[in-house]
């Protein structure tokens, strides 16, 4: 490493960890101290979303402790959400998305929401007939056809979503109505959902869609299947994603039964 390498780096480290002198203060172990001090500097935006963290070897070298110590601080945070690895690329700081699970909106509408530009990378837009699954929640027939678009979804072009949603043929007869948001489409038709049931799970990522999403093979993902509903209750978009588990966090409101029951009273009251 040369001077001008050590003159940039030294004072960005320095900034995020302190001194060596600043661990050996205290009896904590050396990896607990160190993610303390990543947790501080993301918390006071001194490393901000998307920053990039300085490479193991040199965090070891400038605060003088062992890359397995070091390794051991990330890879914990990583395991949190704070920070994210990218094959070939290095260790971030995790830019996540609030999405709220008590309200129904595209995933263009949030990311928008977020000051965030959204975008798509059409894996396949096609009809056929329906899949075991795909019959099953939609309550079509055998000869039902639908209509199904593969997407890997985007943020300001970064990776954010794997996405196939199935939508019965006689609402949509055209794949490629839908150039955006296919919410959009749906609401110009006439047929955008007004509720959804949701379920989710944490699931291991393989490695084709592991690829499409930058991420590890193996890595843990959030595998969503969604349901919308038209107001009389008909089936009419089957959706299953694919979320990065550093990229999001799905937030909703829950109240105590005694709540509900109180406020149920109140309007039977009334």
């Amino acid at each position: 490493m040369n001077k001008p390498e050590q003159q940039i780096i030294h004072p960005y480290i320095s900034q995020i960890f302190g001194t060596p002198d600043d661990l050996s203060r205290h009896t904590a172990p050396l990896y607990l101290q160190l993610q303390r001090k990543i947790r501080e500097a993301v918390e006071k935006d001194v490393l901000r979303p998307g920053d990039v963290v300085p490479a193991e070897r040199e965090i070891a070298s400038v605060m003088g402790v062992s890359r397995v110590t070091v390794r051991r601080a990330i890879d914990d945070l990583v395991e949190e959400g704070i920070l994210t690895q990218r094959q070939g690329a290095g260790t971030f700081v995790a830019d996540r998305v609030e999405q709220p699970l008590n309200y129904l909106k595209s995933f263009s509408e949030i990311m928008r929401e977020r000051s965030k530009k959204p975008g798509s990378r059409w894996l396949d837009r096609s009809v056929g007939m329906p899949h075991e699954d795909e019959l099953r929640a939609l309550q079509l027939t055998p000869e039902d056809e639908v209509v199904r678009f593969y997407r890997l979804r985007l943020a300001d072009d970064k990776p954010m979503a794997l996405e196939t949603a199935t939508i019965p043929r006689r609402f949509l007869d055209n794949p490629f109505e839908v150039t955006h948001s296919l919410y959009d489409a749906l609401t110009v038709n006439g047929i955008r959902p007004v509720k959804a049931l949701q379920r989710l799970r944490a699931i291991s990522i393989d490695e084709k869609r592991a690829q499409l999403l930058e991420i590890p093979v193996d890595s843990a993902v959030l595998y969503i299947e969604r349901l919308g509903l038209l107001d009389d209750g008909v089936p009419v978009e089957f959706t299953r994603s694919y979320f990065p588990g550093d990229a999001y966090d799905f937030v909703a409101e829950i109240r105590s039964v005694t709540h509900v029951s109180q406020m149920l009273d109140q309007d039977t009251s009334n």
